[in-house]
């Protein structure tokens, strides 16, 4: 079989997948009913399987359809981006974008620059997921991802860049302090609450503690009085004066800064998770991606040390 005939019916067929109809379909391909229907009936002849499951209502992929849609989704993505680069003649940033970053962290330093990026590049459409969850660059079809933790040792086929390492310190609102007493050593904390982090799957809760500068962190499980799963909700409840917590100084610079959040033990602060930087090294030298990750390289800022005066 010759590569062109691997292409007939692709674009029918993923645009079928996405319509969720031929007739609409036909109507964004400016083609036939007809000419989409006879398409990927030779399409389905050509593999031997059925893609779609037919009937009087309504339009749906089958297991084998579900696997050949994301491949040939991610083909004709591919395409798009390659013809709008040659497009630019390879000069800025074009066409479509995934990127996937933690949900608390990328909302507060990422996507700032994120947005700054896409202003300055009216011909980019970038598509920004959040999620804290590991994610397959290839598989789920995303360009670049920022990831906080992870191996220390990447496949071949990814490019990454060490960010930083986060600093994890413990905090409480002054109100909560001057109400519950003053914390001078890590053996106060046990006559304090606690707000911790904690995911709905039973597993344990840690806090970090490094004994001096350049030591190793030492993971110590605790026990809370509040348990959160959401890293901002956490931070509130702290501000609101519910007990201390440890906590990134990436998510409370803030409220460090105006004061209604207070550092307590401050030689105790700990070396927490690195930050990454991840990218497919097949498209690094499409402009939009090669620009991207230069641009986010200055997400390292906000692990360099911030004075609070």
């Amino acid at each position: 079989m010759t590569s062109p005939e691997r292409l007939k019916g692709i674009d029918a067929f993923v645009t079928a997948a996405d319509c969720g109809s031929f007739t609409a379909a036909a109507a964004r391909l400016k083609i036939t009913n007809s000419a989409v229907g006879k398409a990927i009936a030779r399409l389905e002849m050509r593999l031997g399987v059925r893609l779609f499951t037919r009937t009087t209502r309504t339009l749906s992929l089958t297991d084998a359809g579900a696997t050949y849609y994301r491949t040939c989704s991610r083909i004709l993505a591919d395409l798009e981006s390659a013809e709008a680069t040659m497009a630019a003649e390879g000069l800025e940033p074009v066409g479509r974008l995934r990127i996937d970053v933690p949900a608390s962290y990328g909302r507060l330093h990422v996507l700032p620059i994120l947005l700054e990026f896409a202003a300055a590049y009216p011909g980019l459409r970038p598509h920004v997921s959040f999620s804290d969850h590991f994610v397959d660059l290839v598989e789920d079809e995303i360009d670049i991802v920022v990831r906080i933790g992870g191996p220390d040792v990447w496949p071949a086929a990814l490019g990454h860049y060490h960010l930083g390492s986060e600093t994890a310190i413990f905090c409480a609102s002054p109100t909560y302090l001057s109400r519950a007493g003053s914390v001078h050593t890590v053996a106060d904390l046990e006559d304090h609450d606690k707000v911790i982090y904690k995911k709905g799957d039973g597993a344990p809760s840690f806090w970090l503690f490094q004994d001096a500068p350049g030591a190793p962190s030492v993971r110590r499980v605790v026990d809370g009085r509040i348990a959160l799963g959401d890293a901002a909700s956490k931070v509130a409840a702290v501000v609101a004066g519910c007990g201390i917590a440890q906590l990134p100084t990436w998510l409370v610079q803030n409220e460090l800064l105006s004061g209604t959040l207070v550092q307590v033990l401050p030689e105790h602060s700990a070396t927490g998770l690195p930050f990454r930087l991840i990218w497919q090294k097949n498209k690094e030298s499409f402009p939009k991606v090669m620009m991207l990750t230069e641009a986010l390289k200055k997400l390292s800022s906000a692990f360099l040390p911030r004075s609070l005066d």
